[in-house]
């Protein structure tokens, strides 16, 4: 019997180690688990927000169906590619999803950067700061990374004040997806 139990938590290890995931966080208010098929619909709430598109860019989600596509090539490849990617905000008390947070590695950045996004109702509430710490606390961890770059709109004042506060170092300007940038650098100790 304990060799059948030995051998089941030995396959479960390797497959936690093929099929690496970010772990799911438990903050005081917040769940931070990675993304589902499941999570179509509010995937395509959160990233037709005019403030999503305003200050992070219009990614073409219109239907279900370009949700899926989204969750598919973006965070859930994230997680194959490299065991970590955005993953699902969600509130604590009520599993409400509310935003997205996570680790990103953009093949346009050397280093994996910060990304976040809340739905507006959820923003100005501390939300976005609980993650982002979690986040860099326990995936840099998980994941061994030395550095993690984050990017913002120079007009997005909200974002570079959570990042100045969450220890994150400003390191000029960046040209991403044909807009200037300001790029932030946080070392993990």
């Amino acid at each position: 019997m304990l060799d059948t139990v030995f051998l089941c938590q030995n396959f479960i290890t390797h497959l936690e180690l093929l099929f690496m995931l970010p772990k799911t966080l438990v903050t005081e208010r917040l769940v931070i688990r990675p993304f589902e098929q499941a999570d179509a619909r509010f995937i395509m709430v959160l990233l037709n927000e005019p403030t999503f598109i305003q200050n992070i860019g219009d990614k073409q989600i219109r239907s279900i169906d370009d949700a899926h596509r989204y969750l598919q090539q973006g965070p859930m490849a994230s997680y194959q590619n490299f065991g970590f990617g955005l993953c699902c905000v969600q509130l604590k008390e009520n599993g409400q999803p509310i935003g997205m947070c996570g680790i990103l590695k953009r093949p346009e950045l050397n280093q994996p950067d910060l990304g976040y996004a809340l739905l507006p109702h959820f923003t100005r509430q501390g939300y976005a700061r609980e993650g982002a710490q979690a986040v860099l606390r326990e995936h840099a961890q998980q994941f061994d990374l030395q550095q993690i770059l984050a990017v913002t709109k120079p007009s997005n004042l909200a974002s570079r004040r959570l990042l100045e506060g969450t220890g994150f170092v400003e390191h000029g300007e960046i040209e991403l997806y044909g807009s200037k940038n300001c790029l932030y650098g946080f070392r993990v100790m």
